[in-house]
């Protein structure tokens, strides 16, 4: 398995050779510095700890700070490991888009989706609603009965109603890879990928 950590820029339509239009995500891949290469022996399990987003060093705490330079890298704002890498790297280098992807590949990319707050039945699950004539006037937008009064006497779990939609960790899986922009690190993908812009994803292959 093998990884970088991204920004989402936003959504374009993009034409491949064909002349076609598709639709696909903008994304900020790396650079990315590996930070740590944890080992099982070691650790008791595999994995390499990339680092993204460049930060100063007056804004990180000293036991951090001294995590980076013992790599030798920058400071990071986000920090996340990814196991069983597959890539040989060490504590120090620098991994860009282009080292890991490549026009054709299939990815999945994972991020943590808009929140939308509390919202009702109709948004968050899509209900129908009451009818909007014969004198109903405040239920238009209501869920409906949510159980009986003498049999089940209670409201089952898993009861679809009103609650808080989104900011959920969501993963699209085999977005395939359009091009790949390794001057700017931008790589497209086809389709869309979960977040608002400028929000952090990973992307996986």
């Amino acid at each position: 398995m093998q990884g970088l950590l991204g920004k989402k820029i936003g959504m374009i339509r993009y034409f491949d050779a064909s002349g076609a239009p598709k639709v696909a995500t903008v994304i900020e891949a790396g650079p990315c510095f590996v930070v740590q290469v944890k080992t099982k022996e070691k650790d008791g399990y595999n994995a390499v700890q990339l680092g993204f987003i460049e930060k100063k060093p007056k804004s990180v705490t000293k036991p951090l700070l001294g995590h980076f330079q013992k790599s030798n890298v920058p400071p990071c704002r986000i920090l996340k490991e990814f196991r069983d890498f597959s890539l040989e790297v060490k504590p120090g280098d620098q991994i860009r888009v282009d080292t890991i992807f490549s026009p054709g590949d299939v990815v999945h990319v994972t991020g943590r989706s808009k929140g939308r707050g509390f919202t009702g039945v109709v948004k968050r699950h899509g209900f129908a609603g009451g009818p909007r004539t014969h004198g109903q006037s405040d239920r238009v937008r209501a869920p409906g009965s949510i159980g009986a009064s003498s049999f089940p006497k209670r409201v089952f779990k898993g009861m679809r109603m009103a609650g808080r939609m989104g900011n959920e960790q969501k993963t699209i899986r085999n977005l395939k890879v359009l091009e790949v922009i390794p001057e700017r690190n931008l790589l497209l993908v086809h389709g869309g990928v979960p977040g608002a812009r400028n929000s952090i994803v990973e992307i996986r292959k």
